[in-house]
């Protein structure tokens, strides 16, 4: 059983940093796998949204555009491990963020569809003051 989770979140006022991390924990052949993440997040009131992900394989990335030029996920080499910096946040980004993940030797798709994703975290909360 592979698991996710993610830590990093709190509160932080508008304008403030914050960097959240997924931790892959289960079987290596997995874990070690080249495979889709991506982060998601989730206000009341609102769906689910992709927010950025990465193949771990070739460390492309792709972005949601309200947060391009804010959110980064860095592209190294790390397969265990998948961060993502936010920069210049705004209440509006206040939401559970969540990390999910394809199946190991999956390649991401050209967009975030939460229904492609097999493996999901329990959640970190991310609460943006104004």
């Amino acid at each position: 059983q592979v698991q996710l989770v993610e830590s990093g979140g709190g509160s932080v006022q508008a304008g403030g940093s914050l960097r959240l991390s997924c931790a892959a924990i289960g079987a290596a052949e997995y874990t070690y796998m080249s495979r889709c993440v991506a982060w998601f997040r989730q206000s009341p009131g609102k769906e689910r949204e992709g927010v950025a992900q990465i193949y771990t394989g070739d460390r492309s990335t792709l972005y949601a555009d309200y947060v391009k030029g804010r959110f980064t996920i860095p592209r190294n080499n790390a397969k265990t491990t998948v961060y993502l910096e936010m920069n210049s946040l705004d209440p509006e980004d206040t939401a559970m963020y969540y990390c999910a993940a394809r199946g190991g030797g999956t390649r991401c798709r050209v967009s975030m569809d939460e229904t492609d994703f097999g493996y999901w975290g329990q959640g970190t909360q991310v609460t943006v003051s104004p």
